[in-house]
């Protein structure tokens, strides 16, 4: 890195550190919007957002809902009751790599060093892009509790249902943040989604979202008791339709924090000394 690179690297985290907390907050306000317009004019980017929940409900419920619910004792109907909530916690997972993959864009379209050049705060564009991600995860799952309810699922508890949802919006923003990284450090979108599809496959079919773990092997049975998809999983049954909460419930929130912990200043690092 030349020295003038280097200098025009260290000057945004001096700035940084002169932007008071309102104006951070205002910075971040201006690209919400910013990113939420682009949205408006480009409403195919909401596409996996409709159509994830739909096609993974209809296509689990109907396809392998009858084999695992007999498994489960309680048929196709049990099934519904089992899988929502863990589709829940998959939907926190899935989304959140549409979060590195469009921050990619933005550095290879040249708008990320269009906002690097503006006196604003380095933090704020990368706050800015979760809090729109996490409310195309939270319009996800809406589509996936109206699509639940046609297929059968009974929402008794509705506390427990929000109490849910914030639980996956926490992990997921945690898991934005390694995400955000992988746009900042690799070359290109479909990099990104290479990447994410190799950390989200094992993840989602190794953990208790879509069956119970009992049945697999003994070594994957402890891949699983260490995946924190399966502990917000767990957790979201508990919350939704009763059973152990408390054990799922703190190491999820555990990850959420170490991840984001580790995830995060590192990520910001990155944005700012990219050259």
């Amino acid at each position: 890195m030349s020295a003038a690179t280097a200098t025009a690297a260290a000057t945004p985290t001096a700035a940084d550190a002169r932007i008071p907390l309102r104006g951070h907050l205002r910075h971040t306000g201006a690209l919400i919007r910013r990113n939420l317009l682009w949205i408006k004019q480009d409403p195919e980017s909401m596409f996996d957002a409709l159509l994830m929940p739909v096609i993974f409900t209809l296509l689990f419920v109907y396809v392998f809902g009858g084999s695992i619910g007999q498994a489960l004792g309680g048929g196709q109907d049990g099934y519904v009751q089992y899988v929502i909530p863990g589709m829940i916690a998959m939907m926190s997972m899935s989304l959140s790599q549409g979060v590195g993959t469009g921050f990619s864009q933005d550095f290879n379209s040249g708008v990320m060093d269009r906002f690097r050049s503006l006196p604003i705060g380095r933090g704020s564009v990368l706050f800015a892009k979760i809090a729109v991600e996490l409310a195309r995860m939270l319009f996800a799952t809406t589509v996936l509790m109206i699509v639940a309810v046609l297929v059968g699922f009974d929402i008794d508890n509705w506390a427990g249902l929000f109490a849910a949802v914030g639980l996956a919006t926490v992990f997921a923003s945690s898991i934005m943040w390694v995400f955000l990284t992988l746009g900042v450090v690799l070359k290109n979108a479909q990099s990104v989604q290479a990447m994410g599809f190799l950390v989200l496959f094992p993840l989602q079919f190794g953990s208790s979202i879509f069956a119970p773990t009992n049945s697999m092997p003994g070594w994957l049975q402890a891949f699983t008791d260490y995946n924190p998809l399966s502990t917000l999983a767990d957790a979201a049954r508990g919350l939704m339709i009763g059973g152990p909460v408390a054990h799922d419930l703190w190491v999820t929130l555990a990850w959420s924090v170490a991840i984001t912990a580790v995830a995060a200043p590192y990520a910001i690092h990155k944005f700012r000394t990219k050259s």
